[in-house]
């Protein structure tokens, strides 16, 4: 729930003005003047958190030099937390804020300045006025030396590109601004029009990216029956090693490496994450759980649905590049068994449901540690396995009338567009069952809320696969460790494995391998040459600085590396179901 709900809200002029005197060093300056203030004590509070990104990340401590200016005096405000700065405003009728923002992390959720650009990511650059969340706001940026361009979703204001105007402060916290010099391109999509803004450089080919995401938009809106923007803006960073993406209600943030477009694996990669960020702009913007929405920006907001907010989301960023011809089913196929593979091989499938993945993301999704992967799953990943289950399961009992993309349909119009409101976890399970054509009581007790082990060529079989096990002969003996070697030569375990040899005889993260029954180690990827499962090996190890000496039993590598293959004699029924799933 928000925040201010039950509170009073008052309703004032706000505006911004954003400049860059020292965009070298990192800093955007922020003036802020609030106009029409009735009430005794104005407090003014910053994000904790960004929506789409579940991890509390304090923005308030990258502000500085905070002041409050009253009839052209400086007047107190004390911070009373660790967000809220507090103003006495009894008689007063504005204020002007001053405070400035150090900017320097490179990330899609997190702002970054420097001489070469500016990157808004808003949540931790404006403070809002408490109660009034629900106010307009104007910001006016005035650019660093020779910017010349500001990229957002925010609308203009008399056709000024550098001042915009938020109706109110979810959608400005939800519309990040790039100010700079960036490459910008786009085309119109059925009315809509799209923005392309590229920093950075890189080898991108913009008619093909301007032909291909066009196919990726037009394929997403088939699925919903339309496309809610007027204005949509892809904001683009090319740094020499980047990735991921952060969705925005009429925007989103993509990472890449600026010299990966020049690859097939590279670009089809850059497709991928292109088709999930917009696929966010129905699935979680718009369709969402209801606690994401209304926002409490000082807390963190739980709920156990995120493997369809993201998990989904992630099953349909490849199943629409394979809609679009973009990739072929055999490359699709590969890319489903990499998911099944990345969750088959984490000890953590048999630890946490992925609804519990859902719910943990603000502590443990963002907050790995060494022993993550033998504890936790991803949401994504289970998610998107979920996902291409009852995608099957759909088509195959309504004989191909329905698919997943018909329960998305369905839940968007109802939920979004007419109860104008977010969805419960029932309301969901209530419409995949709709038209699933019976009770998922069973699949939800097994797969949402419970750990049993997934049977994929039940799934798979649906539409004539099934999955082969490419290891399953191998005999090849395991520690179950991770290591890195050190520029000083020497091997660190970085990680050990649940059931695994290391686990179960002692090996520790931290510990510097040193001898292997009395062989130094100076290789690790050789360590365990002509070892076989069985054999005990006297393992010479230092830990906090002291010897230790263990005795491991090696043991089999369990891990797994699926592929998808075809059935022999697929049946006329499988085949009809696989011409669906796969848009054959």
């Amino acid at each position: 729930m928000n925040s201010t709900v039950g509170k009073a809200q008052t309703t004032a002029n706000i505006s911004y003005t954003v400049s860059f005197p020292d965009a070298q060093a990192h800093y955007a300056d922020i003036e802020m003047h609030i106009s029409g203030l009735k009430q005794n004590n104005l407090d003014l509070k910053m994000p904790v958190w960004t929506p789409g990104s579940y991890l509390v990340r304090e923005f308030a401590k990258n502000i500085e030099g905070f002041s409050a200016n009253i009839n052209g005096k400086t007047v107190a405000s004390p911070k009373i937390n660790k967000n809220t700065w507090r103003i006495s405003s009894k008689g007063v009728s504005s204020v002007t804020i001053k405070y400035r923002v150090y900017a320097f992390e490179i990330s899609v959720r997190t702002s970054f300045v420097d001489a070469s650009h500016g990157f808004l990511s808003t949540s931790g650059i404006f403070i809002y006025p408490a109660n009034m969340l629900h106010s307009p706001s104007t910001i006016t940026i005035k650019p660093y030396k020779d910017w010349s361009k500001v990229s957002t979703s925010l609308e203009m204001v008399n056709n000024d590109p550098f001042v915009r105007h938020s109706p109110n402060y979810d959608i400005l916290f939800d519309s990040p601004i790039e100010v700079g010099n960036q490459d910008v391109f786009g085309f119109d999509a059925s009315g809509v029009k799209y923005e392309i803004c590229m920093y950075g450089g890189g080898n991108y080919d913009k008619e093909r990216l301007i032909k291909d995401v066009h196919k990726i938009v037009d394929q997403e809106a088939a699925v919903y029956g339309e496309n809610p923007n007027r204005h949509y803006v892809f904001i683009v960073h090319n740094h020499l090693r980047g990735g991921g993406g952060l969705e925005h209600l009429s925007s989103t943030v993509l990472g890449a490496s600026r010299d990966a477009f020049g690859t097939e694996k590279g670009y089809q990669s850059f497709l991928g994450l292109v088709a999930h960020e917009h696929f966010h702009l129905w699935n979680v913007k718009r369709l969402r759980p209801i606690v994401l929405g209304p926002f409490d920006y000082d807390n963190e907001n739980y709920t156990t649905n995120l493997w369809i907010a993201e998990g989904f989301t992630e099953y349909y960023q490849e199943i629409i590049v394979r809609r679009t011809n973009l990739y072929t089913p055999e490359n699709y196929l590969d890319q489903i068994a990499v998911e099944f593979n990345t969750l088959e091989n984490l000890p953590g499938k048999d630890v946490q449901t992925v609804a519990e993945s859902s719910f943990d993301a603000w502590i443990k999704a963002y907050r790995p540690n060494e022993n993550s992967n033998n504890t936790t799953i991803s949401y994504y990943n289970k998610g998107a396995i979920i996902g291409m289950m009852l995608d099957l399961e759909i088509i195959n009992d309504s004989k191909g009338k329905y698919s997943l993309d018909n329960v998305m349909r369905y839940m968007y119009t109802e939920y979004y567009k007419n109860k104008k409101r977010g969805y419960t976890d029932a309301e969901f399970k209530k419409g995949f069952e709709m038209f699933a054509g019976k009770k998922l009581d069973d699949f939800y007790k097994n797969y949402v809320n419970g750990l049993t082990p997934i049977d994929y060529n039940k799934y798979l079989g649906y539409a004539g696969y099934k999955i082969t096990d490419e290891l399953a002969n191998s005999n090849d003996a395991t520690l179950g460790i991770a290591t890195a070697t050190t520029a000083a030569k020497k091997v660190i375990v970085t990680a050990v494995t649940r059931g695994t040899a290391g686990y179960i005889d002692g090996i520790n993260i931290n510990d510097e391998l040193t001898a292997i029954d009395g062989n130094p180690i100076t290789d690790a990827s050789t360590m365990l040459n002509d070892k076989k499962p069985g054999d005990k090996l006297a393992i010479s190890l230092i830990r906090d600085g002291l010897p230790v000496n263990l005795t491991v039993t090696l043991l089999r590598n369990t891990r797994v590396k699926y592929k998808i293959v075809p059935v022999d004699n697929a049946t006329p029924a499988q085949l009809a179901v696989r011409k669906k799933w796969l848009s054959l």
